[in-house]
């Protein structure tokens, strides 16, 4: 019985911390379908302009437009992984701890479509949202990328590790953040 008024009031506080997390996480999860949308029609365009050759000309140099259009104050947006391709894109510790997490869940069997995490941190709210790797992806991203393609990604990308991946695989995550007051 002693142990019961300790545990109720760890429930309540943590049900009270968890609550207004989801305005913020609404929120955050809305401004990811216009970013993934802008880079996959961008990368789409590429391709059909010019092949995947065009579509790693167009990630590398319009890319990075993308995701400083989409992080508007005060929300910070981006894209990372355990497998770069672009050293900017390198997860910082907790974003790797968010990430490998996905991967142990998706090892046990969790569909990553649906997978996210949120919290706060340091007074910061953050949150991912895994990225499978789909069909599009392999092209660029895929265990036989044809030697031309692999030549020029190598071009633009030297220290690039974004390969070998297979259909369903988490390729990566968006991440945002804001400051919370």
């Amino acid at each position: 019985m002693r142990y019961l008024l300790p545990l109720s009031c760890l429930a309540l506080s943590l049900s009270a911390q968890a609550e207004p997390l989801e305005p913020l996480i609404k929120e955050g999860m809305a401004l990811i379908p216009p970013f993934q949308q802008q880079l996959m029609a961008t990368v789409k365009s590429a391709v059909e302009s010019g092949g995947p050759q065009q579509a790693v000309q167009a990630c590398q140099q319009l890319a990075p437009q993308i995701t400083a259009e989409h992080s508007e104050a005060p929300w910070r947006v981006g894209r990372t992984a355990l497998k770069l391709r672009s050293q900017d894109n390198a997860p910082d510790p907790w974003e790797r701890a968010v990430l490998e997490q996905f991967q142990q869940r998706a090892a046990e069997g969790e569909p990553l479509q649906n997978m996210s995490h949120a919290e706060m941190v340091d007074g910061e709210f953050r949150l991912m949202k895994a990225i499978p790797t789909g069909e599009a992806c392999l092209a660029c991203h895929g265990g036989s990328i044809k030697p031309e393609l692999a030549a020029l990604i190598d071009q633009y990308y030297p220290e690039d590790k974004a390969r070998g991946f297979k259909l369903g695989e988490l390729r990566g995550a968006f991440t945002l953040r804001r400051a919370v007051d």
